[in-house]
């Protein structure tokens, strides 16, 4: 005879209890202890496998986002220029306009602002530290970053400025693209934070720092936790330097979600100002799969679409609350960038676009099923 208050689904008995718990028996369990085993055991579980198989809500996010209608871009369906011979004319007009016309302005465009931003940048270095030295660098950053933008067509609309990072703040933002870069420094000013590079981007970087005081790690210094911190912390007890710009995920992801933010930034106690950022697909694909494409290669696919388009949300600053670790901190505000930017709020790492499961979350899983095939020492003592 079945408890009162419990229900059955799928061969399974699900008993809630008065303090919102649920505890889950199998019927194997309950009344067919002695029996042997039977093929309909498995029929739950291989189900809820194939589920997440078809519905794999993580290595989705690492690939571009699939549009419901053609946007005339061969990259974005290879098949439906040829459906009928109007679609393959419009298509062709599309190409000559993009690659013939729109490519050579905006690749000009491009190597304008990244040649003045070397430039001006090094000569402004040459200045001594002063208020005539941060206002020549803002001025320089954002003309040079808003030539940039215009390299790719970007139609950016920032809503509530007045929630714009402040000096001896951090920002954060959701990470979709390097370019998420330059859609915010051409709306304001802001201290770097990255790896020191070798070739065109180690000049660029020695020019920039020469201007404004970014911080540039060398390579056996960014697996120093402490490090970081110490640089980071000492920044942002100077409120005469400019809000660092930081995105905690830590990869890119498709613009459709936000992924588990690394705590580093928000170990510091600083002020955070969170950023939202949502691109609309339709005109063009700002993600970058790094797996697939390269740097030079990306930026030629970004400059030969139609535009990109997008829109950034500055969110209130937000703190540390009392008892609040760095990790609840985090998730509260990644919380608010997904729902100001409509995006899905995941708590998988970023971290899984090149690494395997960790075995933590594999054994996980598997306590959870072994809770629901035998019911934990609790549930059997009951029953």
């Amino acid at each position: 005879m079945i408890e009162r208050g419990a229900k059955e689904k799928n061969h399974l008995l699900y008993k809630p209890y008065s303090n919102g718990r649920i505890i889950v028996f199998s019927w194997k369990y309950l009344f067919k202890r002695s029996t042997e085993f039977e093929l309909s055991d498995i029929f739950y579980f291989a189900r809820r496998g194939v589920e997440s198989i078809m519905d794999d809500e993580v290595t989705k996010r690492f690939s571009a986002e699939e549009l419901e209608s053609w946007n005339l871009l061969t990259r974005s369906n290879y098949n439906f220029h040829y459906i009928s011979l109007r679609l393959t004319v419009l298509w062709g007009l599309g190409l000559l306009i993009r690659y013939g016309f729109l490519l050579p302005l905006r690749v000009t465009l491009a190597f304008t602002g990244v040649g003045l931003l070397v430039f001006l940048t090094s000569v402004v270095g040459l200045l001594p530290n002063g208020r005539m030295k941060n206002f020549l660098s803002e001025k320089v950053h954002l003309m040079c970053y808003r030539i940039c933008v215009r390299a790719l067509t970007a139609i950016i609309t920032y809503h509530d400025s007045e929630n714009k990072p402040k000096n001896g703040g951090i920002c954060v933002a959701n990470h979709t693209s390097p370019i998420d870069v330059i859609i915010l420094a051409s709306d304001g000013c802001y201290a770097m934070v990255g790896q020191i590079h070798g070739g065109l981007m180690g000049v660029i970087q020695r020019s920039m720092v020469k201007a404004c005081p970014h911080i540039w790690f060398e390579r056996s210094e960014v697996k120093d936790r402490h490090l970081v911190a110490k640089r980071l912390s000492d920044h942002v007890e100077d409120k005469s330097k400019l809000p660092i710009l930081i995105f905690p995920e830590g990869t890119c992801i498709n613009n459709t979600s936000v992924m588990m933010f690394k705590k580093g930034s928000f170990e510091i106690g600083a002020t955070v100002y969170p950023v939202a950022i949502k691109y609309d697909p339709r005109f063009g694909d700002a993600f970058w799969n790094s797996s697939k494409f390269g740097m030079v290669s990306y930026l030629l696919r970004m400059m030969s679409s139609w535009a990109i388009v997008c829109s950034v949300w500055y969110l209130p600053p937000m703190s540390r609350e009392e008892g609040e670790d760095a990790v609840q901190f985090a998730n509260r505000v990644k919380a608010a960038i997904a729902r100001q930017g409509g995006l899905v709020d995941l708590l998988w790492d970023g971290g899984l676009k090149r690494a395997k499961v960790k075995d933590t979350f594999k054994e996980e899983q598997q306590k959870l099923y072994s809770k629901m095939l035998v019911g934990t020492q609790e549930d059997r003592s009951r029953s």
